[in-house]
């Protein structure tokens, strides 16, 4: 008992330590904050303060249908320490731009935090009956952010829906398929579900992820999990 409070004193320790070191926090100029979360992060009983922005940094020069110009994304997390806020972590590498999808007005993205974990959630369009939505979660350990848990669903307003979803901290896999049609005489494939266990050797850090460009094989199906 006597070891394991040293420990989380060293812990506490450290912690406190980087919070020193950290950057006070404002504004960039020309940034506008879409959405915000507080909550405690790293368990010391302070709650942290999570901002997500629009940047003033196009993302490509293309314009969507709707003629809007297509910026960054960024959130910061921070610590509140002598009434200042300071940056604990930026990222910008887990967030679709402003202009992503098919009508970028009707995106959505909320943060929030919940047991201690980070969850960002994204949904778009991706043509005109079809609308994706993600979410990720994250937790603070190790000294760093990792992905803990992915939720991917992929749905058409007529034929299908798809959820693939996965707790890197249990294991546990869910895919489920379901179909249906607006055409009364189409012929409806069969749902399918399928839950089973899938560890990860190693968990992947926040700055590590990029939606989309991770996978692996699922026993029984042509398609891998990608998250």
């Amino acid at each position: 008992m006597m070891k394991t409070f040293f420990s989380f004193l060293i812990v506490l320790s450290v912690i406190n330590l980087s919070a020193q070191n950290l950057k006070n926090f404002s504004v960039p100029k020309g940034y506008t904050r879409i959405a915000e979360a507080k909550g405690d992060l790293d368990k010391d009983g302070k709650d942290e303060v999570v901002l997500v922005f629009d940047t003033n940094i196009k993302a490509s020069d293309d314009r969507n249908l709707e003629g809007a110009t297509d910026y960054k994304r960024v959130f910061y997390i921070l610590k509140n320490e002598d009434s200042r806020l300071k940056i604990w972590k930026e990222n910008s590498t887990i967030l679709f731009s402003s202009g992503t999808g098919f009508y970028p007005s009707d995106n959505t993205l909320e943060a929030s935090i919940k047991n201690n974990s980070l969850h960002i959630g994204q949904s778009f369009f991706t043509n005109s009956r079809h609308t994706q939505k993600y979410k990720h979660t994250f937790r603070f350990q190790n000294g760093d952010f990792y992905l803990i848990g992915s939720l991917d669903h992929f749905e058409d307003t007529c034929d299908f829906s798809f959820t693939n979803e996965i707790n890197f901290s249990t294991g546990k896999v869910i895919i489920d398929r379901e179909y249906s049609s607006c055409d009364d005489d189409a012929k409806i494939p069969q749902d399918f579900h399928k839950e089973f266990t899938h560890k990860l050797q190693n968990l992947i850090k926040m700055d590590d992820f990029k939606i989309g460009e991770h996978k692996f094989k699922v026993s029984g199906l042509k398609e891998d999990f990608i998250f």
